[in-house]
């Protein structure tokens, strides 16, 4: 079996075929998946989700990327944390790619998130892009290794993921690392840990080869493992229960004996 720890199926793209989009998730063997929140006016759909099926869980949060939006406050994340299906807080971190300018508010909206996750004693979801260094510096500052949590659609170099792992953070293989120019990442998925090594989709974007450019959907998980088995050198199999057991290891709360899909 396998768990896609990182998906937003309240997307208009994929809630209108969720039972078509389940079905497929069964037939690819994965049995899983985490719901990630990115606004808070949408967050009622992302837990909606994870309360209508058993093997969907949740998380809260406010993406980076997001401008002028309603601001979260730490207790506003731990009280709306505080549901037997929201596993994690986040999506939450630093993105300099798409935004410009000062961007203090978006370090100030990622230590709100830290310290939520501290307080509610779950764990982190991440998201960097070109940010590492801020990103591992105000995890540093903020105590993020007290929960640790995961470093999602993970696209930087061996040495940010060694810094994340060493505060306890697992990373987080999306389907990029199935393209045929993603060598640096590539390199990253046969260097760290296989016990610090989670699989997602981030659907319904980054559709793995040989789905490139179109929906991406859990379901498709599987290619992005079977790529790690192969530059492992190891079965997907062993892929596939190394990633599902550490992501109920990391995501505690998540019950593994849920009724996969």
């Amino acid at each position: 079996m396998l768990v896609d720890s990182h998906c937003h199926l309240n997307f208009p793209e994929i809630i209108a075929n969720i039972q078509s989009v389940r079905l497929s998730m069964q037939e690819a063997q994965v049995g899983h998946a985490l719901c990630v929140s990115v606004t808070l006016d949408k967050f009622p759909e992302v837990l909606s989700l994870a309360e209508q099926y058993e093997n969907f869980y949740a998380s809260v949060g406010v993406h980076p990327d997001y401008e002028d939006i309603e601001e979260p406050s730490v207790d506003m994340l731990v009280q709306l944390a505080n549901h037997p299906k929201i596993v994690a807080i986040g999506e939450t971190g630093l993105d300099y790619f798409r935004l410009t300018s000062d961007l203090e508010w978006q370090r100030e909206r990622f230590r709100t998130h830290i310290r939520a996750a501290v307080i509610a004693n779950k764990p982190l979801i991440i998201h960097t892009r070109s940010a590492a260094q801020d990103t591992l510096r105000i995890m540093q500052e903020e105590c993020a290794n007290r929960v640790a949590g995961v470093m999602h659609c993970f696209t930087e170099s061996l040495e940010v993921a060694q810094a994340a792992i060493e505060m306890g953070f697992y990373i987080s293989f999306s389907g990029i690392v199935t393209f045929k120019n993603a060598t640096q990442l590539k390199d990253v998925a046969k260097a760290i840990p296989l016990d610090r090594v989670l699989v997602e989709t981030d659907s319904p974007y980054l559709a793995p080869t040989p789905f490139r450019g179109k929906t991406n959907q859990p379901a498709y998980v599987r290619y992005v493992a079977q790529e790690i088995a192969t530059l492992r050198g190891i079965s997907l199999e062993e892929v596939m229960m190394a990633t599902t057991y550490n992501f109920f290891n990391l995501f505690k709360q998540a019950k593994a004996d849920a009724k996969p899909c």
